[in-house]
């Protein structure tokens, strides 16, 4: 069986990880070849290494006229059997599309670190998003307590689709800041906060109380 792997939209924690794991058990127990092409040296050392080694590309081929036919007849042209599609909402919608209309063989690996897909209780990446967030907040509180005697505040931004759960919830409940979405913020601020949720939080504690 020939296999093919994609990631798709942003970059998030794990990616190389899932590539891979799905390279490496293809091959060593099931024999599967897979295109570009991809083998046990290509992904050996790849875990420590950030992004993709694949590239990515937020390119939705719903929006491109003839994107589905084009995809059609690169399975054909490439020989492939099957699609291993590692991405987030774009993605996996556009992948399960293929394969209800387009009868393409395709499995879908959730990854985002929104944590926003239906039936996946935590997806690749989010995890370990929120510990950063987590630990990064932390820092900044702790520098925070030298400036409040000056009167100022301290903030951080995470950038996230829609402002998601990981930065108006999960990451600062855990370090019980106030948080605020950028979406809320005056329209002159767009270039500031574009596609972000920003934390602000002080020595003081939380907004809410909860400090």
């Amino acid at each position: 069986m020939r296999v093919g792997v994609l990631t798709g939209g942003g970059d998030c924690p794990g990616l190389n990880a899932v590539i891979r794991a799905v390279v490496r058990k293809g091959i060593e127990d099931y024999g599967y070849e897979f295109v570009i092409p991809l083998g046990i040296p290509q992904v050996r050392g790849i875990l420590p290494r950030g992004g993709t080694i694949l590239g990515s590309s937020r390119t939705n081929p719903a929006k491109i006229d003839g994107g589905f036919e084009a995809i059609e007849a690169n399975f054909e042209k490439l020989g492939i059997d099957a699609l291993v599609a590692i991405g987030g909402e774009d993605t996996l919608g556009v992948a399960s599309k293929l394969y209800d209309e387009y009868q393409l063989p395709i499995v879908g690996v959730p990854k985002t670190i929104d944590n926003d897909l239906n039936a996946t209780d935590y997806t690749f990446g989010f995890d370990t998003a929120v510990n950063t967030a987590l630990e990064a907040i932390d820092k900044l509180r702790t520098a925070g307590k030298i400036r409040t005697s000056y009167g100022q505040r301290a903030a951080s931004g995470t950038n996230a689709t829609q402002c998601s759960f990981l930065v108006t919830t999960r990451a600062p409940a855990a370090t019980s800041a106030a948080t605020r979405s950028s979406n809320r913020f005056p329209p002159s601020w767009a270039w500031a906060y574009k596609a972000a949720c920003v934390t602000i939080c002080s020595s003081r504690g939380a907004t809410n109380g909860n400090a």
